[in-house]
């Protein structure tokens, strides 16, 4: 049997999903590592400036590391020499006041999700809004995009090159941005030229946002199966390496065990599946020039294609 048309089950099966899968309110949070969930959920703080984003000047949005909603524009970022990024206003509606629990200071939450994000200050006369948002670079993710308010998807998936997934996943509807980078490695802030050695662990991948009111994770994943041969080997096509494995990082259960049920349909059917499930870890985005590679080259993928070549 060909895999065209195991990858028509999958079309059968998740096109039986109520679109009800879609909504924002389905998208379930995401798992975070002990050093977040301290910040996020202890309301603790991180050593000043230690975070990755406290002097990052991409354009795009910040969003909830917890549950994936807008909170931060980057115009509202300002540079306040505090040790932690700063903004002097949020996405409308994104973020929550409270009384911090010291009777003095002013504590902001993520309106979504209560994600612990840092305190809010006025009067101190930084920018023409005279506020700052203190927030703790843990508690963010940075997407290169414009979001308006309300929860974003993700997903990130390894499956060779990462030009050529990143290709197809971006013209996939729904699909807000795909970032090019480097995860499932030991290796802290990885170059390309260091990955290349296959020494550091990591595999090319893909970090996906998207809209879950115009696609879902499962589409997504299917797609992914369909655009490279899931049962190569440390390789895809030309590409030899375990930096090109075919591999899912999951960011959370629901991911998980969508992940195993699109695997086990392909091995039910007598394929011999090389790709890794595997938790999700720290994501590193690959240097500029890997960004958006097909799109600015003018070129198209040499080792990936949709499932008609099997």
């Amino acid at each position: 049997m060909k895999i065209k048309y195991v990858l028509i089950l999958f079309t059968v099966y998740f096109g039986s999903m109520n679109e009800e899968s879609f909504s924002q309110e389905k998208l379930k949070y995401y798992d975070l590592t002990k050093a977040e969930s301290n910040v996020i959920n202890n309301k603790g703080t991180e050593s000043p400036f230690t975070g990755q984003y406290v002097k990052n000047k991409e354009k795009g949005t910040y969003i909830c590391k917890k549950c994936g909603a807008a909170l931060y524009s980057s115009n509202d970022k300002f540079e306040s020499d505090c040790g932690w990024p700063s903004f002097d206003d949020e996405i409308k509606g994104a973020v929550t006041r409270i009384p911090d629990t010291d009777g003095m200071r002013t504590e902001i939450e993520c309106a979504s999700c209560g994600a612990h994000l840092g305190h809010v200050f006025s009067g101190e006369r930084f920018t023409s809004k005279n506020v700052r948002h203190c927030v703790n670079s843990v508690s963010l993710d940075f997407i290169p995009a414009k979001l308006e308010t309300g929860r974003y998807g993700m997903a990130i998936f390894a499956g060779g090159c990462f030009w050529g997934v990143e290709y197809y996943l971006q013209k996939a509807a729904g699909v807000i941005s795909v970032t090019s980078g480097y995860t499932g490695g030991v290796v802290k802030n990885p170059t390309y030229r260091e990955v290349c050695t296959g020494n550091t662990g990591h595999a090319e991948a893909v970090k996906i946002v998207y809209d879950p009111d115009k696609t879902s994770y499962e589409k997504l994943l299917t797609l992914f199966l369909e655009i490279h041969d899931p049962t190569q080997v440390g390789r895809q096509g030309p590409d030899i390496g375990d930096q090109y494995r075919s591999e899912i990082f999951y960011m959370n259960d629901n991911q998980k065990y969508t992940a195993e049920k699109c695997l086990n349909i392909l091995k039910s059917k007598g394929y011999n599946i090389a790709t890794a499930l595997t938790k999700a870890s720290e994501f590193y985005p690959a240097e500029a020039y890997h960004q958006d590679y097909y799109f600015n080259n003018g070129k198209v993928p040499y080792c990936h294609s949709y499932s008609k070549r099997f």
